[in-house]
């Protein structure tokens, strides 16, 4: 791993929904939308950004959208912390193409195809250089993606979490609906929850919050946004005290 410049960040941690990796499918996994993520990860990593990424699994299977059909929601939920994994396993792929040293650790033990989470193993894989990337959530139902990310965000001492959406940040209202809506540039955590904002869900702005821990959401549509985001530049909207 090269350092190609200064950085605001050293160690980061990017939340990617499932659907990220969709591209305009309805369904599965769009390659050209993965190579292109993965190529920008690789120049991310070629600044000595020690990187992490948590991914889930809803452009495959998600765990509520089951219990709505009659599935049991534990049941639902072990499916999508496996939908999580397939996305993982397809990333880890595109960045060793590129030649990014990556490890998928799983909160779930699937050891054929994932090394078992333990903290001090990730640590060990980001001091080494190498893009760790988080599946099967915390391993536990109940829990979103997001409070995985912002719990691993925790325990590998990441200095922000950086939220990856299809919009710009977080808006007064749905920028989709309503072409109103106005950007929030600066945001507190308690703001979020008071509002109702649906930046993540409310478990994990809570640990954030308790924790001190900057959330930025920016738009991943925006080739070079992540790039932009840890060399400093203004970009999202920033969740923090």
């Amino acid at each position: 791993m090269k350092d190609s410049g200064p950085t605001r960040y050293r160690r980061v941690i990017v939340k990617l929904s499932g659907e990220a990796l969709m591209g305009e499918r309805s369904f599965g996994i769009d390659p050209d939308v993965v190579s292109s993520l993965s190529e920008e990860i690789a120049e991310i990593h070629a600044l000595g950004v020690s990187l992490a990424l948590v991914i889930g699994g809803g452009n495959i299977f998600r765990g509520l959208e089951a219990k709505a059909t009659g599935m049991d929601r534990v049941t639902g939920d072990h499916m999508g912390m496996l939908a999580t994994l397939i996305n993982s396993l397809a990333l880890q792929e595109a960045l060793e193409q590129r030649k990014v040293p990556t490890r998928v650790l799983s909160a779930l033990e699937v050891r054929q195809v994932a090394e078992p989470f333990l903290r001090r193993r990730a640590i060990r894989h980001l001091e080494k250089g190498r893009v760790v990337i988080f599946a099967a959530g915390t391993g536990n139902p109940y829990f979103t993606t997001d409070t995985a990310a912002a719990l691993r965000a925790m325990e590998i001492r990441a200095e922000v979490l950086l939220k990856a959406t299809k919009v710009d940040g977080i808006y007064t209202a749905d920028p989709v609906k309503e072409p109103d809506a106005r950007l929030i540039k600066r945001i507190g955590y308690l703001e979020v929850l008071e509002r109702g904002l649906r930046v993540m869900d409310t478990t994990a702005i809570s640990l954030c919050m308790d924790n001190g821990l900057p959330i930025v959401v920016f738009n991943i549509r925006a080739r070079g946004n992540i790039r932009r985001l840890v060399q400093g530049e203004d970009v999202g909207s920033m969740v923090s005290e």
